[in-house]
């Protein structure tokens, strides 16, 4: 992507008018380095390993005393060093609920706003196929979340900024408190409004190209994988058709082998093969819900990184106000200094209505001017550094995404292309089985 150069905004104090272009700039830095390998050797992925080994159903109250259904998962942590030593000391371990998840995932988006933050599994299932439920209950599907969970933590802990968070280290350890410890920070009254965030949208004069078409390309991303996983849903359906309906050969042979002597044994075992044939379509339709599920990470993921570029354009927005509020503050003091008006104002008309101000109201009113074109000039040069940092570790992390995305698709897509392949292989040792049973009638 092309990393458009942008100017600073803010100006040196003074009455005289000036223009500031709102403007983020981008990072210089690449990333990488020395830096970036001492990070990931920090990683907690290193230090500790992390399962979410069990899913139970439970029953309890919930906050308006009502009882509700639910399920924990057992997540345990065990050191990796005390495994490569030999030592084989029990896992610690504590249960958390889903909602615990979203809490910790929440705060994780507040706190750290350009990091692209690992989407948790489904809460509902979607995109499903017929024979599949979507209840939330479901054992298949609790199964399938509880995998997901464990790759949601594993990815956190692999992170080199967010896994050295207290929180999110406390949520592996700490199960008594834990919710009250994330209250206690805060992280919700930090938390941007959505009606903030549509306003910034569509308000921004000035925003960031790159940021940008990386929404542009999150929207596409999010919609291609979708048509992918409804494409799937439809093929898996018919494939299950065309392997059971391969039973009713299985069927017709058995009995078509009890009026045949010679030919009885052949049509009897070829029938066995069909039988076999039919009853593998469960298991392989299984698997595939597990290459589906890595594409349904990456299908959230979109989300994460829309997360990413509205934070930019609310932070490109609240810098455009601060230039314009600036501009105008300057302006005022200019008018007030020269006695001319650049523009209609009520102030004006007051003016002329009323008589001119002596000239030391106009004194005491620049003097508060000048205050608050030096105070907004301040504001306006600490929101220029807050947002070039923003950029700068924003875009480091997307390319961070990005080599992991390519990377996990890719492995996705030639594993399901392969299991694909070796699905084809045994239909066709399944016809091949059969071809020799009825060579020896």
């Amino acid at each position: 992507m092309e990393r458009p150069e942008a100017e600073p905004l803010g100006a040196s104090h003074s009455c005289q008018t000036g223009e500031a272009e709102p403007g983020t700039g981008p990072a210089e830095e690449e990333p990488g380095g020395a830096a970036a390998g001492t990070m990931m050797e920090d990683c907690l992925s290193k230090k500790i390993e992390i399962t979410v080994s069990e899913a139970e159903k439970r029953t309890g109250r919930n906050a308006m005393n009502m009882q509700e259904t639910y399920t924990a998962y057992l997540i345990e942590t065990r050191a990796v060093e005390s495994q490569t030593e030999g030592q084989c000391s029990p896992p610690d371990s504590l249960w958390r609920r889903y909602s615990e998840f979203e809490l910790l995932r929440n705060y994780l988006l507040v706190n750290y706003p350009h990091i692209v933050v690992p989407p948790l599994p489904e809460k509902r299932a979607e995109f499903v196929w017929h024979k599949l439920s979507a209840d939330n209950m479901d054992p298949d599907f609790v199964e399938r979340r509880r995998i997901g969970l464990e790759n949601f933590l594993i990815r956190v802990a692999s992170h080199p900024i967010i896994c050295q968070d207290k929180i999110f280290y406390s949520f592996l350890t700490q199960e008594g408190g834990w919710k009250e410890m994330v209250n206690e920070t805060g992280f919700q009254l930090k938390a941007d409004s959505r009606l903030k965030a549509l306003n910034a949208t569509f308000r921004v004069k000035n925003p960031d190209k790159r940021f940008t078409e990386l929404k542009h390309y999150s929207d596409e991303l999010q919609s291609v994988i979708s048509h992918l996983l409804r494409v799937r849903a439809r093929v898996a359906d018919r494939l299950y058709g065309v392997y059971k309906v391969h039973g009713n050969y299985g069927r017709v042979f058995s009995e078509w082998s009890a009026i045949e002597k010679e030919m009885g044994d052949g049509l009897q075992s070829a029938g066995h093969h069909m039988d076999v044939y039919a009853g593998s379509i469960d298991d392989i339709l299984e698997e595939e819900e597990h290459y589906a599920d890595q594409l349904k990470e990456y299908l959230f993921y979109a989300e994460a990184l829309r997360a990413v570029c509205r934070k930019h354009e609310l932070m490109q927005y609240d810098l455009e106000i601060a230039a314009q509020d600036l501009a105008s503050k300057k302006q005022q003091c200019e008018e007030l200094a020269t006695g001319t008006l650049r523009t209609f104002s009520l102030k004006g008309m007051t003016s002329k209505l009323f008589g001119q101000e002596t000239p030391e109201q106009r004194e005491g009113k620049i003097k508060v001017l000048e205050e608050q074109i030096h105070e907004g000039e301040e504001q306006l040069k600490s929101k220029n550094v807050e947002s070039r940092e923003f950029v700068k570790s924003a875009w480091t992390d997307i390319e961070r995404f990005k080599e992991q995305k390519n990377h996990d698709l890719k492995e996705a897509l030639i594993s399901y292309a392969v299991m694909q392949i070796s699905m084809c292989k045994k239909g066709i040792q399944v016809w091949t089985n059969a071809k020799e049973c009825f060579s020896k009638m």
